[in-house]
This record gives structure tokens, C-alpha cells and sequence, in this order.
């Protein structure tokens, strides 16, 4: 599989569940993940949806490691998109925020980033879930960067060396919590906020790309990564000013689109232009009582 497209790679688990005689064996694998890569330029396309399992474009990371092969899912074999499921990208040591990157207000401002917990990802169909403590909670798409290698002290003409590809990320915030949560721990960090997926396209131009958002099927005013206040360049160049950036971490670059509430019942698709579309549901905690 080799195209001068841009190369898209997923972290998939395959639907039909290992067969072992070893019991103990089987259920180790019960969350398997392997990467697959496609080269198609049109996603929907019968090439689009034949991806050929590769190894994991994470060397060295023990969480983004290919599970075992078994039958039909060795390097170099061509799954269909039907027989899995796509998860989140990567899984990141770390993941990262840009706070208040719009337009020139934000390039007035010096670049500040937030810290978004590894746990609260997840992946494309899986649902968003929103305590009934949690108050007004909004989407926000956002062009995310995915690293491919560890990463300190970039400059301008390096800051590229260490990104694998974009993916799309959806830093869903809980807005009151941002209010009295100075840190925005609270309001950033909740168990599944942050959707990512569905894949990572790798040689894109972030330069112009539209982002938006469809809630409930109604589609919300877009924007472009060209609104954002600091670059991708530049966000790489003032993360690893002051840490490593690690294999599989994320970074959403900022949101410069309109959002609208989300509350249980919802849908939100997050779409980013060159990548796709970002699918999940809202409901109730999992964790809380729900009603009726």
C-alpha cells in the first residue's frame, strides 16, 4: 500500500474475538489493538475501506504495542473495515490543551497550555458521559496533533521532526467547573472527555483546514485552523520548551468554531477537514444511578 496520498493509521480492535484453546491466553486479549494502515485518497471507497495491518508507529511505547497476531491479523494482512472497530488513535503518557488560542486576542496573549488526563480518552461511538453535577458542558473540535517520537527542545525548523499525524479530538469542558476550577482540572479532565479519532492522517496541511461541529444533526457555524492564535509549529516548540513529549501523546491545538450544551440524549460529530468525522453519543454517568 503506497500512494503519494496522505497516509491514514488507526488503533482497531477486531470484532470477532480470539479463539484459543489456552482460557487464559483468550482473555488477556480481550482488549487486543492493532494498528492497520490505508493509503486510498478517497476514504469511502472500496480502497478506503481495506486496511493492511502494520506494525505499531510507536516503537518503544509498551501501551501502543500490537497485541499477538492470530489468524488473519499478522503484518501485512488486509482486514476489512466491517471486521473491527476504530479506537482512539493512540495511548498518550500525556494530553495536552491550548488555552485560549483564538485569533489575534489569543496571540495577544502568551501561549498557555492545559493538561487533560490520559484517562478521560476515548474513541469514536463511545459515549460521552456527563454527571448530573457537571452543569453546562460544551463540545469544542479541534485539530489534534499525535506524536510520533519523543520529543524536547524543537525549534520552528524542527517542530515537525516529532509529529506522526492529526488526528481530531473533542475537548469536551464543563464551563461552570472552568469558573471555579483555576486549574481546570475539574472541568477538562472527566472521565471520557476527551473523544479522539476516528484515525491519524499523517502529511496533512494544518495550515487551512475547516473545523466544526454537528450537534443533533444541526450543523454549527465552522471555522479554520488559520484562526487559531499560536501554530502548530509554534505549540510544539513551547510544550517542548519546558517537557518531553512522549510517543502517542496528543495535543488538541484549540477550538476557534461555534459549540452549543450537550446533555445526555445528545449526538456531537466533530469534523476537521482532511480527517473526518469524530461520532459520539452523550449520556448520563455510567457511575451515577440513572433514572427511571
Amino acid at each position: 500500500m503506497t500512494s503519494p496520498h496522505p497516509r491514514r493509521i488507526a488503533r482497531v480492535r477486531p470484532v470477532q474475538a480470539p479463539t484459543f484453546s489456552d482460557q487464559t491466553l483468550a482473555s488477556q486479549l480481550t482488549d487486543e489493538q492493532f494498528f492497520v494502515a490505508n493509503d486510498a485518497a478517497e476514504f469511502d471507497s472500496v480502497a478506503g475501506t481495506s486496511w493492511e495491518v502494520i506494525d505499531t508507529p510507536f516503537p518503544g511505547s509498551k501501551a501502543n504495542a500490537n497485541s499477538p497476531a492470530r489468524e488473519g491479523w499478522e503484518l501485512g494482512n488486509v482486514v476489512s473495515q466491517d471486521t473491527f472497530t476504530f479506537l482512539a488513535p493512540s495511548v498518550p503518557v500525556n494530553v495536552l490543551g491550548m488555552a485560549h488560542n483564538t485569533g489575534q486576542p489569543g496571540r495577544d496573549l502568551p501561549p498557555q497550555a492545559f493538561h487533560k488526563a490520559a484517562s478521560s480518552v476515548i474513541g469514536p461511538g463511545e459515549a460521552i458521559q456527563l454527571s448530573s453535577k457537571v452543569g453546562y458542558v460544551d463540545p469544542e473540535a479541534e485539530l489534534t496533533v499525535v506524536i510520533g517520537s519523543a520529543a524536547r527542545g524543537l525549534t520552528l525548523e524542527t517542530a515537525r521532526s516529532a509529529i506522526l499525524g492529526y488526528t481530531i479530538g473533542n475537548d469536551v469542558s464543563a464551563r461552570d467547573l472552568q469558573k471555579t476550577d483555576e486549574l481546570w482540572i475539574s472541568a477538562k479532565s472527566q472521565d471520557t472527555f476527551t473523544p479522539a479519532g476516528p484515525w491519524l492522517v499523517t502529511d496533512l496541511d494544518d495550515s487551512n483546514l475547516e473545523i466544526g461541529i454537528v450537534h443533533n444533526g444541526n450543523a454549527l457555524q465552522t471555522a479554520s485552523t488559520a484562526d487559531l492564535g499560536w501554530k502548530v509549529d509554534e505549540i510544539m516548540v513551547y510544550l517542548t520548551s519546558f517537557m518531553t513529549l512522549q510517543p502517542g501523546d496528543l495535543v488538541l491545538t484549540g477550538f476557534p468554531a461555534e459549540c452549543a450544551r450537550i446533555q445526555p440524549g445528545d449526538t456531537v460529530v466533530c469534523r476537521v477537514e482532511g480527517i473526518g468525522e469524530l461520532h459520539n453519543p452523550v449520556t448520563g454517568a455510567s457511575w451515577e444511578e440513572q433514572p427511571g
